[in-house]
This record gives C-alpha cells, sequence and structure tokens, in this order.
C-alpha cells in the first residue's frame, strides 16, 4: 500500500467555469499544488477545509505527477469501466482487457491491482484525517461536524467500490492506515463489510445537508450518502439473504427521502447529461466531472492526461480501443427511445463481399468487392449517429483526401479491425463527445470535459422500484409508475420543455476549432411535441417470453432498463449483480456462441462469440496478488484459490 503522508496535495474537483450549469455557481476549486503540513491542518476552518479537499484529489484520475508515488492515472475510467461494465458485456475490448468479458481476469491483472491501490490510497486520507478531526478543538462545529460527514462519506465510497469488486476487503479504521497496519485481515464475512458501510453512510447523511458547504459542487451531500446508503442497503440483502426483508424496507425508506425531500429532477434531455454545460444538472447526485478549464494542450494536467477521447474514441479516428458497444446492447432498445442515439455512434454498416484489390498505395490486399445482402438489417441508417460523430461534426472511419471513404475502412462493418482482433463497430458518445480523436487534436487541444457519473437520480428510481417489487409484490403500481417516469423520458417526452441554447456554447468552441459549421440547434433531433410510449409493463412481459427469461417480468424490466440507461456507466454490473439478475442477462441476452471470432468471420457477423459459463462465485473477483504478497494476513476469494 502508498505511505499516508500527513501532508495533502490539494487539487480542485472542478473547475468548469462557465461551461456548467448555469444553476450551480460555486465549486471546489483550489489551487492544485497547495500543501498543507500535518500539523497546521487543524488549527482553522479554512485549513480544514483544504484537508478535505485533499481526499477529494483521490476522486481523480491522478498522473503519477509526484515521480511514480501515486497509484495511476487511469483511476475513474480503466479500473471501474473493466468491473462496473465490461462483465455485462454489453460493453466490449480486446487485447488482455477481454479478459474482462469471460470471466477471465486474474490476480495478477493491473487494472485490478490499480484499482485497489487507489482505493486504498483514498481510504488512508480519510482515517488520517478522521483521527485529526477527532482531536480538534479549534473548528467552528458546524464546520467541524459538516467535515465529519465529508469524510465518513468518502470513506464509504471507497469502500463501497472494494466491496462491490472483491467482496470482503481488509477494513481500516479511523487512524488506520498501511503503514500503522501493514498487515490486516479481511472482513470476516459479508455482513462486517457492509456493516461498516452502512454506518459511515448512515451518520454522513445525518451530518450533511442537501446542498454543498459554501455552496461548492463537488463536495459530498445527504443526497450523496443517502443514495449509497440506499445501494449499501440492497446489497447487504443480497449478500446476507436472512436480512432482506429488513435491509430493502431501510433502503425503501431512504430512496423516499431523496425523491421527497431532495433538490433532484430529471434532465429534460437524457443526452444532455454528458454535455459540459450537463455538469452538476439536478439530475446529478454524484459525479466525476473532469474538465482542465481553458488549459488546452496542457498534457501535464491530470484530466487532459487521462485523455478519454483516445480511450474510447473510434479506432480509424484514432481511438484506442478500450471500450466498444456490443450489437447485443444496440439491439435492445425500441423504437423510439432516444436513449440509444444519445449513447453511441456506428460504423456506416453495411455487408460486403472480399476478394483481392489494391490498396490506397496501389498495392494487392483484400478488400471489398461489392456490397451483398445483410441478412441481420438491425443497424438503424437513418439515425443521427450513424457513421457521425454528430456532437464533433464528424465521419467515421478512414477517408481518401479526396473525401470518399477508403475500401480500405474497418468501420463500414458489423465488426472493425482494432488492435489486430475484431471489435464491435460502436464507440460510446457519453465520454466520446467534446474532442476529436483524430486531426490535430494530437498536437493541440486535447481539452474533453466530460461527467462521470456515480449516482443520477434514475439509480434512485430503478432501485427503489426494485424494493418495492420485491417486498410488495410485481404488481406494485409505484414500482410500475417509476419504470415508465424513466420510459417517458426515453421517448423524448420532457423534450419540448429543454431549452438547449447554453449547451451550444462549447459545441461551437469545438466547431469554430476544427472549421465546422456552427451549431443552432442541439447535436441530436429533439421531440417538439408528445408520443405514445409502451407501457412497461406490457413490454416486458412480452419480452420476457420472446427471450425466455426465467427472471420475473418486474425484474426483466428493472434491469433491462438499466442497460438502456446506465450503458458506460460503472454502475452497471453492480446494479445486475446485485439485483439477481446477471446469469439470467448473460444466458439470453449473450447465447452460447461458437461463431468462430476472427476478423474475416466476424465482419459480416454482429453478435458476441461466448463460450464460457457465467459463474457467479466469479464475481468477487480476485484479490491482487501484490496485495496477498504483503499482506500475509489477507487470503483469496474462493473462486481462484489455487489458481
Amino acid at each position: 500500500m502508498e505511505k499516508m503522508n500527513k501532508i495533502f496535495i490539494v487539487a480542485g474537483l472542478l473547475s468548469l467555469g462557465a461551461l456548467t450549469s448555469c444553476n450551480n455557481e460555486k465549486f471546489l476549486d483550489v489551487p492544485q499544488y497547495t500543501l498543507v503540513a500535518g500539523d497546521a491542518m487543524f488549527e482553522n476552518d479554512e485549513n480544514a477545509k483544504k484537508g478535505m479537499t485533499g481526499i477529494y484529489d483521490m476522486m481523480l484520475p491522478n498522473n503519477n505527477e509526484d515521480g511514480g508515488q501515486n497509484t495511476d492515472g487511469e483511476w475513474g475510467l480503466k479500473p471501474n469501466l473493466f468491473t462496473g461494465c465490461h462483465p455485462t458485456m454489453d460493453t466490449q475490448a480486446t487485447g488482455w482487457d477481454k479478459d474482462f468479458l469471460t470471466q477471465s481476469w486474474t490476480a495478477d491483472n493491473a487494472e485490478l491491482n490499480k484499482g485497489w491501490n487507489h482505493a486504498y490510497h483514498g481510504l488512508s486520507r480519510c482515517n488520517t484525517f478522521l483521527e485529526g478531526l477527532e482531536k480538534a478543538e479549534n473548528l467552528t462545529p458546524s464546520v467541524k461536524s459538516t467535515l465529519e460527514g465529508e469524510a465518513r462519506a468518502c470513506r464509504a465510497f471507497f469502500y463501497t467500490w472494494l466491496a462491490q469488486t472483491f467482496g470482503r476487503v481488509p477494513m481500516l479504521r479511523t487512524g488506520e492506515t498501511y503503514t500503522t497496519n501493514p498487515e490486516k485481515e479481511r472482513a470476516k464475512d459479508y455482513a462486517e463489510m457492509w456493516d461498516f458501510i452502512i454506518e459511515d453512510l448512515e451518520n454522513a447523511a445525518k451530518l450533511l445537508d442537501w446542498k454543498p458547504m459554501d455552496g461548492q459542487y463537488g463536495r459530498a451531500t445527504k443526497g450523496m450518502a443517502l443514495a449509497f446508503l440506499g445501494d449499501a442497503y440492497m446489497w447487504k440483502a443480497y449478500r446476507c439473504p436472512e436480512t432482506k426483508s429488513e435491509m430493502l424496507n431501510k433502503a425503501i425508506t431512504v430512496y423516499r427521502q431523496i425523491l421527497n425531500e431532495g433538490p433532484y429532477k430529471l434532465n429534460p434531455c437524457f443526452a444532455a447529461n454528458w454535455d459540459p454545460a450537463g455538469a452538476w444538472n439536478p439530475e446529478c447526485i454524484w459525479a466525476e466531472v473532469l474538465d482542465q478549464g481553458d488549459d488546452w494542450n496542457q498534457y501535464q494536467n491530470r484530466t487532459a492526461f487521462m485523455m478519454l477521447k483516445w480511450f474510447v474514441g473510434c479506432t480509424e479516428n484514432g481511438g484506442w480501443g478500450t471500450e466498444f458497444l456490443s450489437w447485443e446492447w444496440y439491439s435492445c432498445y425500441e423504437k423510439g427511445d432516444k436513449r440509444r442515439d444519445a449513447s453511441c455512434a456506428t460504423g456506416l454498416v453495411k455487408c460486403w463481399e472480399y476478394g483481392e484489390m489494391l490498396d490506397d498505395d496501389g498495392n494487392k490486399t483484400e478488400g471489398r468487392i461489392k456490397e451483398i445482402e445483410d441478412p441481420w438489417k438491425i443497424v438503424d441508417t437513418t439515425a443521427p449517429n450513424y457513421g457521425y460523430n454528430p456532437y464533433l461534426q464528424e465521419k467515421l472511419g478512414k477517408y481518401n483526401p479526396d473525401g470518399k471513404m477508403s475500401p480500405l475502412a474497418q468501420s463500414p462493418q458489423y465488426h472493425c479491425l482494432a488492435n489486430g482482433e475484431p471489435a464491435p463497430s460502436i464507440w460510446t458518445t457519453k465520454l466520446w463527445r467534446t474532442a476529436r480523436a483524430s486531426g490535430n487534436s494530437w498536437g493541440y487541444g486535447p481539452w474533453a470535459p466530460i461527467s462521470i457519473y456515480w449516482k443520477r437520480l434514475p439509480n434512485v428510481m430503478l432501485d427503489l422500484a426494485e424494493c418495492l417489487f420485491e417486498t410488495q409484490g410485481e404488481d406494485n403500481a409505484e414500482a410500475w409508475g417509476l419504470i415508465n417516469e424513466l420510459r417517458d423520458r426515453a421517448f423524448g417526452n420532457l423534450e419540448p420543455d429543454f431549452d438547449f441554447t447554453r449547451y451550444l456554447v462549447h459545441y461551437n468552441e469545438i466547431a469554430t476549432n476544427y472549421g465546422e459549421k456552427q451549431f443552432t440547434t442541439y447535436p441530436l433531433p429533439l421531440n417538439t411535441g408528445k408520443v405514445a410510449v409502451p407501457d412497461a409493463k406490457e413490454y416486458y412481459t412480452s419480452l420476457k417470453a420472446k427471450k425466455g427469461f426465467t427472471s420475473p417480468v418486474w425484474k426483466v424490466a428493472v434491469n433491462e432498463e438499466r442497460r438502456k440507461e446506465f450503458n458506460s456507466e460503472w454502475c452497471l454490473r453492480p446494479d445486475m449483480q446485485k439485483s439477481g439478475y446477471m446469469a439470467d442477462h448473460i444466458e439470453h441476452n449473450y447465447p452460447i456462441d461458437n461463431h468462430a471470432s476472427d476478423y474475416k468471420s466476424m465482419r459480416n457477423y454482429p453478435w458476441t462469440p461466448r463460450t464460457f459459463t457465467y459463474d457467479e462465485r466469479k464475481m468477487d473477483m480476485p484479490i491482487p496478488s501484490d496485495e496477498l504478497l504483503r499482506n500475509k494476513l489477507c487470503d483469496q476469494n474462493d473462486a481462484y484459490v489455487g489458481k
């Protein structure tokens, strides 16, 4: 583990300025390299707040700016994407990353180790801060209690990720770090693990207000603590079935408190949640907001360093292939559900016969000879994101200088060739939205502000619906009403009231930079009137019969809505797992398919080849081997013992 120093590097969690929601005017924004000595941290309110900001520093990706002493440069993306999304198979990858699609991850996996280290680094800061706070005598009581609530909420945040990913982990308490306690056993059972998290969140919720301290968005709030608390109650119900009724009823209470007392409401336009101006909008409960302000071309800046656009952008447009989206996910949407087009861009997919031809340099190679009938016909060729990223006004694929697509382009087929392997020709626009992964962006302008959500209001709505179904039966009208409310937004029925003008400021700045036309309307078409939305219960009753799901209709409804709502968000796998839906999902949405996975066979074939059998035990991922080497009191999860 990292040594926990009593000097905190203080970094601003947000520096979004005028591009953020006009409703939120103040942000947790302090000089990035201010140092506060440990013995001075609690001399006054100002220093104590700076110390707390040193904990928030760990919410952000860090780029080893201290010469390699920090844990990694990818927290907030790779460890979280790989554990929170890839196991569902709705997001996909190539290379060794695809081990997370087949439950082939091991204790030596770098992302698991990095995520573990980063979380414990954050926990160590929380524990040291809470120890000093207990002894502090010079702080204003209200400031002291709020800071305690924030630190407890942040400690619970890091433990939640560890518990959802690894099951039981070593539990460092107030004052403990891996320096003071270099060897520490894991929690003896799931109850001890989740009870600790629950206690922190219950206390945090009592100490915090709905509005962040000093009006600074980026600080933990009552809403954040309650949303994670409800999640923790549900996880304990899943892990400790004997507590199920008690825990789910407690979750219902806190979720209703959020809905009835909190300041949250749905953003009228689903797509706008990921716009720069959508940061900390009324739907947002807790997010990691990445933006370096106006620091164009500042590669040393931590948020530029993570460079989301290159991790998740179209490979032919300069992306690296860390994330693709599956055709099974693309095809799960009903006609008229606008969440699909708001979440992705596809290649100009067609089916082709291949043969010998000349490449762009006149050399003989294999290429597309003629278009052939497409038996699948799952791609919407009329969609605004077909072969195009509408936010960047950028075509997807390889183009010749004359503007015509090259016959060697990879993206006009179901699977492109990424890093030497086939991968679906679909890319997320939740993350790859505000900066090009091609052209002059390599040498200029890596500015890509984005919100990575940990909790949005729809998390609360679907979790509450699940708890109501579990405790009060499948016909619960309130639960179906919550689902239908989300679907109403999904089909665009809140968009006629959506004022998109302030959202165009950043997009027009991008357009100016790349010489594209200015936006006068939102990049995706908006509804001007209301449309009919299929009733959720009727639709999912039909889908259950069609696909053969074994789960009750309500569970199919809740979790299929999660797939549509939370694709490329780190909550997807944990939410589906605690619901007990993962096995049903893998079995019926990704049926065993031994279709060859080589590039030639996959070019005109959309579906995912699956050969493994889902094993629920493996969802407690392996404790990293580095931890087992240095902590002799820590043991391995059962599914990986002897492997």
